[in-house]
């Protein structure tokens, strides 16, 4: 990343939102602040379209519910509706538990905001994220009453607008697999042929898939990576058909997946034992892929290699979001990779994951991280 930036780092953990700052690539991180203490941060995100990026950030009390707070100075204030602005319409007969996702449109669609929820349903606000309707096609898709339920919940976790054509767009949930749009949100259909279903009769059934977390290459739209519960995955056909890759990965379970924002065949993942559920050999790594999938390079300077224990969860990796100052970088110029894990530790790369730094340690497990350059 470029060292003339300044980083927000947003990081969402069991109880509150810390906000991490930098002035520059090298320069030391300073947080304010926790906030919304005692809510859990299930998903951060960013809007970078605005002159000033809106940040989001969902909150879950176990007393108060399910909100979803916004910011227009990047962080230092934020506001929390009194009328939280998501919510089910009456005759559902669902009630909203969690916010899992929160993921702005591409620059063609200004104003447009998604939100994936708990039980998974889909949200499209068309003011900046502080109001929604739910997008009803897809909540009366006829195979939503056979989608299933993970470990952490039926949710839709993942939003992947297509950035060139606004009528296209991709939403993936546990368990249902992904779903695609391609009537600017009329239609949906799945799309997961090729993606294995270990705990099923039929392994490779239309729909059913425990995805964790899937991405799409900013550089080859069409291009797109999923983390599964077993087995890691490329579509080069926006999700018609998907090949396994984790060949070269010392697991195949694991929860994120990151597409290099800028340089193509690029991606990244944290493998964890499907056996415990811990890091390979105890050791944290994340690993890179340059050539799509067809080979992995384990990176690990800077991260700790002896007794680690903790995982990282699906929405707690990410790449720098850059404003159009920075988005204009070539495809050699180095992002900002980090990640949090549930052991409260949070770290950075300023070299496309070659080296490490720590940004905190001792926080509340981290639940999702999100980095904005500006």
């Amino acid at each position: 990343m470029p060292t003339d930036h300044l980083t927000t780092l947003l990081i969402g953990t069991r109880k509150g939102l810390v906000v991490g700052r930098r002035s520059g690539a090298g320069e030391p991180w300073v947080s304010d602040p926790i906030r919304f203490p005692l809510n859990a941060v299930y998903a951060v995100g960013i809007d970078p379209r605005p002159a000033t990026p809106r940040l989001f950030a969902s909150t879950y009390s176990e007393w108060s519910g399910t909100n979803l707070a916004y910011s227009d100075d990047l962080g230092t204030t934020w506001v929390e509706p009194v009328k939280p602005p998501i919510r089910f319409p009456e005759g559902t007969d669902a009630a909203l538990k969690r916010i899992w996702q929160v993921a702005a449109a591409p620059a063609a669609m200004p104003g447009v905001v998604y939100a994936g929820t708990e039980p998974s349903a889909l949200f499209r606000s068309d003011d900046g994220g502080e109001t929604f309707e739910l997008v009803q096609s897809l909540w009366d898709h006829p195979h939503r009453k056979e989608w299933g339920e993970g470990y952490g919940g039926q949710a839709i976790h993942s939003i992947m607008p297509h950035p060139r054509d606004p009528q296209r767009m991709s939403v993936a949930m546990s368990t249902g697999g992904v779903y695609r749009t391609s009537d600017g949100g009329q239609s949906w259909s799945p799309t997961n042929r090729g993606i294995k279903v270990v705990f099923l009769p039929d392994e490779y059934p239309e729909f059913g898939q425990c995805v964790h977390k899937f991405a799409r290459d900013p550089a080859v739209p069409e291009r797109m990576y999923l983390q599964n519960h077993g087995g890691v995955y490329r579509s080069d056909d926006d999700g018609d058909s998907w090949t396994p890759i984790e060949s070269g990965l010392p697991s195949t379970f694991g929860f994120p997946v990151v597409a290099h924002p800028r340089r193509p065949d690029t991606a990244y993942v944290f493998p964890l034992s499907d056996r415990d559920r811990m890091a390979p050999e105890r050791a944290c790594r994340v690993y890179r892929t340059e050539d799509a999938g067809a080979s992995w390079k384990p990176l690990a300077n800077g991260l700790p290699q002896q007794n680690f224990y903790p995982g990282v969860m699906r929405d707690a990796m990410c790449a720098d979001t850059a404003t159009g100052t920075t988005a204009a970088g070539g495809d050699d110029e180095p992002v900002g990779i980090y990640f949090g894990s549930r052991g409260g530790e949070v770290f950075a790369s300023d070299d496309d994951g070659e080296s490490w730094t720590t940004v905190a340690t001792h926080l509340p497990d981290v639940l999702s991280v999100r980095a904005l350059t500006h």
